[in-house]
């Protein structure tokens, strides 16, 4: 897939414009605040319909402007374009993928098999588990046919679920909920393992490149998937079950304690004495490497069950490494990656890598000049 053109009205700071990309991508280089990271964020929008930065969409549109529309035109994909607009006054979204409109809007995800590399990246290993369960989600969403619909009706389930005893509900009517908790849950917890056994051994490689030698893990750790190895039939009896043992505590605590809402992604890291968690003793150097890997393997992901070439938006991403491993790692994207890059940076020297193979452009009060 080949972003082309990218049409922008009222996004962030970005001013009215229309940008052509050649196939191999652009280094955009600017000073802070001039709207480097929004133009990655408006083209990522098209991917998820949501920021990879948590803004919400009201967040979104230039200052006192009601609404605004982003569009990409693309070759070798899905789709030719898509497009999407946000009207504040009603808090309407509209998106069209080649000029309908998607209906579900969940149905024109992933139009752009984009991966978006921020410095924000390391909090996906230094933050709490949601973190790591809202990347399993995304990646899954994406990449995997029929996770999205049953990731929502599982969210549907819980809320009932958690609502029902919240009120005090009897036993029964709590448990009206569970049929249709159990068998998306079982679809999200086969989902989640099987990409994790997929994406073990890669991620382990890219962390060794990427640190220069370390050693790191990845584990899906959950107590369904840890109780039943077999299918999506099994872990359905599996989930069932914990949800009758865990009864007396959900009583109590008003709230449904079992299930893959709970799960967690775990990341491991060598720190030379034997293997101890990233999160709560990964050094700084370590948390990013593993962010690193994590966003390597989301592309190999795309790789694998796309059949096309992952756009890769690099934003300022190697701004707290030194200048060997920052061209290390840059070497290992180019090598990985045969399609387009679009990456960021404060000053041309932060580029040095891209050098002869992107062409440089500037950004400076929200206008990208060629």
């Amino acid at each position: 897939m080949v972003l082309t053109e990218l049409e922008l009205l009222h996004f962030r700071n970005l001013v009215a414009q229309e940008l052509k990309f050649p196939p191999e991508g652009a280094a955009i280089v600017g000073d802070n605040a001039q709207g480097k990271t929004n133009l990655l964020e408006a083209v990522y929008y098209l991917e998820t319909f949501r920021s990879f930065r948590g803004a919400a969409d009201q967040e979104l549109a230039t200052f006192s402007k009601p609404v605004f529309r982003v569009e990409a035109r693309m070759v070798g994909g899905r789709a030719r374009s898509v497009a999407a607009a946000f009207d504040n006054a009603n808090r309407r979204k509209k998106v069209t993928v080649d000029g309908t409109e998607a209906a579900p809007l969940s149905s024109a995800l992933g139009n752009l098999a984009a991966v978006v590399f921020s410095p924000a990246d390391v909090e996906l290993i230094g933050g709490g588990p949601a973190r790591r369960r809202r990347f399993m989600d995304v990646v899954l969403s994406l990449n995997a046919a029929g996770y999205v619909t049953a990731l929502q009706r599982y969210r549907k389930a819980l809320s009932q679920r958690n609502a029902a005893l919240k009120r005090g509900s009897s036993r029964a009517q709590v448990a009206a909920w569970d049929q249709s908790l159990c068998e998306s849950g079982a679809l999200v917890t086969a989902a989640r393992r099987g990409w994790a056994v997929s994406s073990r051994d890669g991620f382990g490689d890219y962390y060794g490149i990427v640190s220069g030698g370390g050693k790191a893990r990845l584990e899906y750790r959950s107590r369904l998937a840890d109780r039943c190895e077999g299918d999506a039939g099994d872990l359905e009896a599996g989930l069932r079950a914990l949800l009758e043992d865990a009864w007396p505590q959900d009583e109590r605590l008003r709230t449904t304690s079992v299930g893959p809402h709970r799960d967690e992604l775990l990341i491991s890291v060598d720190d030379g004495t034997g293997e101890v968690s990233a999160r709560s003793y990964g050094s700084g150097g370590q948390r990013r490497s593993a962010a690193l890997a994590l966003r390597l393997v989301e592309a190999a992901t795309i790789r694998r069950a796309r059949a096309v070439e992952p756009l890769l938006l690099l934003d300022d991403a190697f701004a707290e490494l030194d200048d060997h491993r920052s061209a290390q790692i840059m070497g290992l994207i180019a090598s990985e990656s045969t399609g387009q890059v679009i990456v960021t940076a404060p000053k041309r020297s932060d580029i040095d890598a891209f050098r002869g193979r992107l062409p440089e452009w500037n950004i400076r009060g929200g206008r990208v000049e060629a």
